[in-house]
């Protein structure tokens, strides 16, 4: 099993950056890749970026593609969603997750969620 609480969200201004951390406590190497999503109000959950935590593939929706970039340092067991140019539509909670498969419905173990909020 394994445990992930994120951090970083806040309120920035459209153009603005703001990192997010996702730390993992527990078997985290277990997992095939760990990822960032987000909600927004009224909307499903939508898949962001993902890494493979193995060998640092990565992975993005074409929505924050050249603008957000996810990294891990492995030897603190945290994820990280640099977050560039960033929209108003980029407004939501933000959730890392991790997934056994590389199929993106199967991934879990959400953490509680950082709100990030931007102006216009």
């Amino acid at each position: 099993q394994v445990q992930l609480a994120e951090s970083g969200g806040g309120l920035v201004q459209a153009g603005g950056s703001l990192r997010l951390s996702c730390a993992a406590s527990g078997r985290v190497r277990d997992y095939y890749a760990v990822g960032w999503f987000r909600q927004a109000p009224g909307k499903e959950r939508e898949f962001v970026a993902a890494i493979r935590w193995s060998v640092g593939n990565t992975y993005y929706a074409d929505s924050v593609k050249s603008r957000f970039t996810i990294s891990r340092d492995n030897s603190k067991n945290t994820v990280y969603l640099q977050m560039n140019s960033l929209k108003p539509e980029d407004t939501a909670i933000y959730y890392c997750g991790a997934s056994l498969t590389e199929v993106v419905a199967d991934f879990g173990s959400w953490g509680q969620g950082t709100q990030v909020t931007v102006s216009s």
